[in-house]
């Protein structure tokens, strides 16, 4: 298959760029492959919103771009900061065109929330469900415009770099599309591309207890890493401290951090309100501090979780701004009008990814990226809440105006097919569970939201013998969904761990027991 564009990811960031590149030029073709049904993605469970200052009355640029400055922790890139709140507004603009919804309040002005970290009201949202309502409308575009197609429950296995190609140098670092399955029929082809957008969301499974839906393996990180591409930052992994908690453990449901704006609290198990010692701010410091607070609490305590406590809020308000929420925790068997809503932290957000430029360009010529898999240099160290499908528009937008500004040239290269010779249908699927349970455990135990270099260096020991198994079967077995995730899984718990042994200094989300050693010693 050849394309013009292809697009590897149905979330915000990709269908952003394919509407308005094919908006553009109708006589060009955009594919888009995403490996569950297309409207499967983390957009789709970003409960908050979009932050963006619209009311210039209170507030301002200069306030948005200090918020975000602050929960980087020093680590953002002020000039990225500034351009993307900067053009938020127009950004939004273009959402409402298509077609999104967002609450508005009783003056008919848009009604807007307040989270952890920002210093004013400024999250457009669309009750506790955005990122669905923004989906949708995105959806909808997409299916009116007849030069994009969309290939739902294809997953794309490696970039097709010159690596893959005899007569091409292997120092030219160059992206020629990607090897793509059919996960229904077992097929494995090429898909030939001019240029190529990785869109593919986040890496939340690699914890296991994670905000992130089963998709979420960070394939577009490991494709990048393994294609020579610069990944950075993957020690930032930002925890949402309020995941509804579960004894089972697996994908945990979030209780939006806009709950904490509307004034809910959180107690330990003796009732306890405990986040005033930690910080000012209470409920409403930046997310790495009130994870780490959690954390604190539970290691003293030996409790599995802690509360956040509604009772004493508005209860008709409530249910009007967050009925997923009200109706989610009832069908748990709890009651937010009495009772306590029982949340741990977990995996919510990587602040790194694959490095990009201003223009969402990556260090491999022809590939571009945006969205959660990417470093942009916004979130530094942590990431401002609401800040991410903010990102995604701004940059989807601007990888689209590079695009249409450059000539289309067409890749005129033989792409050899994929090879599965000598290869067999595994009989052993529990070795591919049971390895992705342990590499879970690894990370949820050596590497979480508090590190030390002791329990990162067993993480590479006990992860070195699960790698070296998974390669042996990926090199011998036909390939499947859930061998690759694997196989993903791993390549990016390994670059969380590298690049954690890297950092000397803690800063944002990332919390270094040795560190702190360093920092207090004469």
């Amino acid at each position: 298959m050849t394309t013009d564009y292809l697009v590897i990811g149905s979330g915000v960031a990709g269908l952003t760029f394919a509407v308005k590149i094919a908006e553009k030029f109708p006589e060009r073709k955009v594919v888009i492959v995403t490996k569950a049904s297309e409207d499967e993605s983390n957009t789709k469970y970003a409960q908050g919103g979009v932050a963006i200052v619209l009311n210039k009355e209170s507030d301002s640029f200069k306030k948005h771009i200090q918020d975000t400055l602050i929960a980087g922790d020093g680590l953002c890139n002020k000039e990225v900061v500034e351009m993307v709140v900067n053009e938020g507004p127009d950004r939004f603009k273009e959402l409402l065109l298509w077609g999104a919804n967002f609450d508005a309040n009783d003056a008919g002005k848009f009604d807007l929330g307040k989270e952890g970290g920002h210093s004013e009201y400024r999250i457009a949202h669309h009750k506790d469900i955005t990122g669905f309502e923004i989906e949708r409308a995105l959806l909808a575009t997409a299916h009116q415009l007849s030069n994009i197609s969309i290939l739902p429950h294809h997953f794309a296995i490696d970039l097709v770099t010159n690596h893959h190609i005899e007569s091409k140098d292997s120092k030219d670092l160059r992206c020629y599309g990607a090897y793509v399955m059919n996960q229904k029929s077992g097929e494995i082809f090429t898909i030939k591309s001019n240029s190529t957008l990785l869109a593919s969301g986040g890496i939340g499974r690699v914890y296991g207890h994670t905000t992130n839906p089963v998709i979420a393996t960070g394939d577009g990180v490991a494709m990048a890493h393994r294609a020579k591409g610069r990944i950075k930052d993957m020690e930032f992994i930002q925890f949402h401290p309020t995941a509804l908690y579960d004894a089972k453990g697996e994908s945990s449901f979030l209780i939006s951090e806009a709950v904490r704006g509307f004034g809910a609290i959180l107690r330990n198990g003796k009732g306890y309100r405990f986040m005033p010692d930690y910080d000012e701010r209470a409920e409403l410091a930046s997310r790495d501090i009130v994870s780490q607070s959690i954390d604190n609490e539970l290691k003293k305590s030996g409790d599995t979780h802690v509360f956040l406590d509604c009772t004493h809020l508005d209860m008709e308000g409530f249910m009007a701004h967050f009925p997923n929420i009200y109706e989610k925790c009832l069908e748990h068997h709890i009651d937010i009008k009495t009772d306590w809503i029982p949340v741990v932290p977990a995996c919510h957000y990587l602040c790194g990814g694959v490095d990009v430029d201003m223009i969402g360009k990556t260090t491999i010529d022809n590939l571009y990226a945006c969205g959660e898999c990417t470093r942009t240099g916004l979130h530094g160290a942590n990431r401002l809440a609401s800040n991410s499908l903010l990102e995604a528009l701004v940059y989807a937008h601007n990888i689209y105006k590079n695009l249409s500004e450059v000539e289309n040239t067409v890749i005129n290269v033989d792409i050899p097919d994929w090879d599965d010779d000598g290869t067999v249908i595994p009989k052993e699927h529990v070795l591919v569970q049971h390895n992705l349970k342990q590499v879970q455990a690894i990370m949820r135990d050596y590497v979480g939201i508090v590190r030390s270099n002791k329990r990162l260096k067993s993480a590479l020991k006990h992860l070195d013998v699960i790698s070296s198994e998974v390669e042996d079967l990926y090199k011998e077995s036909r390939i499947s969904t859930t061998l690759c995730e694997l196989r993903n899984m791993i390549n990016v718990a390994y670059l969380i761990i590298w690049q954690s042994l890297e950092r000397t200094e803690n800063k944002g989300g990332y919390y270094n027991l040795d560190n702190i050693k360093k920092e207090t010693r004469p």
